[in-house]
């Protein structure tokens, strides 16, 4: 049983189930047809109302619990109710509601200092546990509270040996797959991920120790301690996703890469999976992207005016390449279809060779590379050359032989955008050349070069003005400012913390850029040998300004602040 199956038992709480249902739709939590589904399921197959709705992934279990909540009058262990320390629980009684008792029943007993008794369950109103209660406790008014699962268990866990320790270790794959379709492990699991699609996570880190495993969310580039469960439950949800996600449940000691598609919080999901042996089990890894994304367009990235109509005429550009660089998870690949976007007019012939395709676009050819068939991104664009392309996006250039394609491709004639990873803008001359690129091929179809980082964005309800800037930082941000947004005044802001940004001081991310235009005199230096340095300055010569000063000028604006430019920047 789990705290997605909150939804009462008794006689009163079936009859209550529609209400709940239509509280749920009157919140906008759920659509009229998950509703529709779920009471469908509910005539077919039984079960309570709330766990069904979990199940088929149309809300969470902490979106369950607060309109419960509200529905049966119960204040909400979490939120209405603090749990108190392990050390001042008691267990009153007699040998009935021992630890044991109260693990095996999924239930939570104590007193609070005034004598008054609290019972906390995924099921407050199970008439078995009120007569039970009622029993052992005929003088005294119990105070009933609903709790979620993850509380329950951590707490329980807490209190003495491991929820169902006995259950989740087995080695054998039959078991591990019984284990993976009972219905608390797929609850379990589909309410960690309508979690992290609530709170506009990126990745769900699994990770186990010793005695326990803590699943952690990564929220705008920075990870979170989420939950933390006993040991013993991990082999059911490892076993539980590595089947969702085609990997194979009995592998423990090779990497295996997977990939789902769910519907996590009424959003439909694409998920991709990696598991990594460690010492005391895999480490499971889950990286989440949208299906649909509203904000593909160039002026939803954030840039400022004169990098956003550099990256707009890039977009247009017959034939060349433009190659977009920077570290995993800083957003090349959204620049990359937003520039596709601004690029397909309606009379291109649009190809992408991907691994994997995050997004899928309308009237463009999207490849999904296979290397354990042949498929590699080289193989993928010698065909795409025969297929009279426009435009042709390479997801990024790994190899020479990839790399060496992509330069002939445009300089046939085709715009060829793509990623490598660098540091800085003009570090892709230098890594295109150590791949084995000859100079004169790397420079001569280059037209634009461009790098990023993700910034996080001060949350609008509670960030305040900044007490204090250095004066060398507010120096150089007005430099820019005055060259790029004219005559705007600082609006310097500081992180401070609430409830809707979790109390971080941020929430969402901006992203920060540096755009080199390639001109003819930058390619002969490159052809020429010129180094890093001396390339970097000749872009300062021609006006650029690189990630730290266009993330100051953001600061400058207030969208986010100046500490965590610094951060993100490495200063």
């Amino acid at each position: 049983m789990t705290a997605a199956s909150s939804l009462p038992v008794s006689p009163e709480a079936e009859v209550a189930s529609p209400l709940l249902g239509q509280i749920l739709v009157a919140r906008g939590v759920i659509g009229p047809s998950d509703l529709e589904r779920a009471l469908e399921l509910q005539g077919s197959m039984g079960g309570r109302l709330g766990s069904l709705l979990v199940r088929i992934g149309a809300l969470s279990e902490e979106q369950l619990l607060a309109a419960l909540s509200d529905q049966l009058g119960l204040p909400l262990a979490g939120r209405d109710v603090v749990l108190p320390e392990v050390e001042a629980w008691v267990v009153p009684g007699e040998e009935p509601v021992s630890v044991d008792w109260m693990q095996d029943q999924g239930v939570l007993i104590w007193q609070d200092p005034e004598g008054g008794l609290w019972c906390a369950s995924r099921d407050p109103l199970d008439p078995v546990l009120q007569e039970t209660l009622a029993y052992l406790y005929p003088a005294q008014d119990v105070q009933r509270v609903l709790a979620a699962t993850q509380l329950m268990e951590g707490t329980l866990d807490k209190l003495g040996r491991g929820l169902l320790a006995s259950g989740y270790g087995g080695d054998d794959v039959r078991h591990l797959r019984e284990l993976a379709e009972e219905a608390p492990v797929v609850e379990l699991v589909n309410s960690l991920l309508a979690q992290a699609v609530e709170q506009r996570a990126s990745d769900i880190h699994l990770e186990p120790d010793e005695h326990q495993f803590v699943v952690r969310f990564r929220i705008d580039g920075v990870l979170y301690a989420r939950l933390q469960l006993p040991r013993e439950r991990f082999n059911a949800v490892a076993s539980r996703l590595k089947l969702i996600s085609g990997m194979d449940i009995a592998e423990r000691r090779l990497p295996q890469d997977g990939r789902l598609s769910v519907r996590a919080s009424g959003q439909a999901m694409d998920v991709r999976a990696s598991a990594l042996p460690g010492v005391h089990g895999e480490s499971i890894v889950l990286r989440l992207l949208p299906k649909e994304r509203k904000d593909l367009g160039l002026e939803r990235l954030g840039m400022a005016p004169d990098h956003l109509a550099l990256l707009g005429a890039w977009s247009r550009e017959a034939h060349g390449i433009l190659l977009v660089t920077g570290p995993t998870g800083s957003g090349k690949s959204t620049t990359l279809y937003a520039t596709l976007a601004a690029a397909d007019d309606g009379m291109k012939k649009i190809i992408t060779v991907e691994d994997p395709v995050e997004f899928q676009l309308p009237r463009i050819t999207q490849i999904q590379t296979h290397a354990d068939i042949g498929l590699t991104f080289a193989s993928a664009l010698r065909s795409i050359l025969r297929q009279d392309p426009d435009v042709i996006m390479v997801g990024e250039i790994r190899d020479r032989e990839t790399a060496e394609i992509a330069i002939q491709s445009a300089l046939t004639g085709h715009l060829v955008l793509s990623t490598v990873h660098t540091n800085d803008a003009i570090g892709a001359f230098t890594r295109l050349i150590d791949m084995g690129v000859e100079p004169f091929l790397v420079a001569t179809p280059v037209k634009g070069l461009q790098a990023q980082r993700l910034v996080r964005r001060l949350c609008p309800h509670c960030a305040r003005p900044a007490g204090h800037v250095l004066p060398a930082i507010a120096a150089e941000a007005a430099q820019w400012a005055a060259r790029v947004l004219g005559d705007v005044p600082a609006q310097w802001r500081e992180a401070v913390g609430c409830e809707r940004c979790q109390h971080s001081g941020y929430r969402g991310r901006v992203g920060i850029y540096e755009l080199i235009p390639v001109d003819e005199e930058m390619q002969q230096a490159v052809v020429a040998g010129a180094s890093h340095a001396e390339l970097k300055a000749m872009a300062r010569a021609r006006g650029c300004r690189f990630l730290r000063e266009d993330g100051l000028l953001k600061a400058w604006q207030g969208v986010t602040s100046v500490e965590e430019v610094l951060r993100v920047t490495a200063v």
